[in-house]
C-alpha cells in the first residue's frame, strides 16, 4: 500500500535524491525542476509517493491553465523501487484525487513511446492515445 503526501521542507531532500536508472533520465524531468515549476505554477500539485514511511517516487498533477483540463505532469519511481507496482498504485490514487472534481471528465498525460513500461501502466489504468504529440511525448487521455 502506498500513500501520496505533499512535498514539504521536511521531505524536500528525500524527493530530490530520488533517481531513475540512467537510461530513463531522458523520459522525465528532474524532481528539482518539477518542484521549481510547482513554485511558479501554483496550480501544480507535487506529491511524494510513499511506501510506509519511505519516499519511493514522485508525481505532480495540475489543472492546466492552457486547456482547463487536468494533466498528470510527472510520475517517477526511484530506481531501487521500480517493478513493485508503486507506479500503478500511485497512478490509480492520483486519478481518484482528480475525479473528486466533478466539473471535468478527462485526465491527460504525455508518455514517450520508448518507455514501454510507462505506456503499459497508463493503458492498464484506462488511458488511450488521442493522436496528439508534444515534442517527444505522445498524449494519452482518460475519460471518466
Amino acid at each position: 500500500m502506498i500513500t501520496l503526501r505533499p512535498i514539504t521542507k521536511e521531505n524536500f531532500w528525500d524527493c530530490i535524491e530520488l533517481m531513475v536508472f540512467p537510461e530513463q533520465e531522458h523520459f522525465v524531468a528532474s524532481n528539482a525542476i518539477s518542484i521549481a515549476q510547482a513554485k511558479v505554477q501554483t496550480e501544480c500539485v507535487p506529491l511524494g509517493i510513499y511506501h510506509q514511511e519511505t519516499m519511493v517516487g514522485f508525481l505532480m498533477y495540475c489543472l492546466d491553465y492552457d486547456d482547463d483540463e487536468y494533466w498528470i505532469y510527472r510520475l517517477m519511481i526511484d530506481q531501487h523501487y521500480q517493478g513493485q507496482g508503486f507506479a500503478t498504485e500511485a497512478l490509480h490514487q492520483v486519478i481518484e484525487l482528480i475525479k473528486d472534481d466533478k466539473t471535468r471528465h478527462q485526465i491527460f498525460l504525455g508518455v514517450p513511446l520508448e518507455s514501454e513500461s510507462a505506456v503499459h501502466i497508463c493503458e492498464q489504468a484506462g488511458f488511450k492515445f488521442n493522436g496528439q504529440i508534444f515534442g517527444q511525448e505522445h498524449i494519452m487521455v482518460l475519460n471518466h
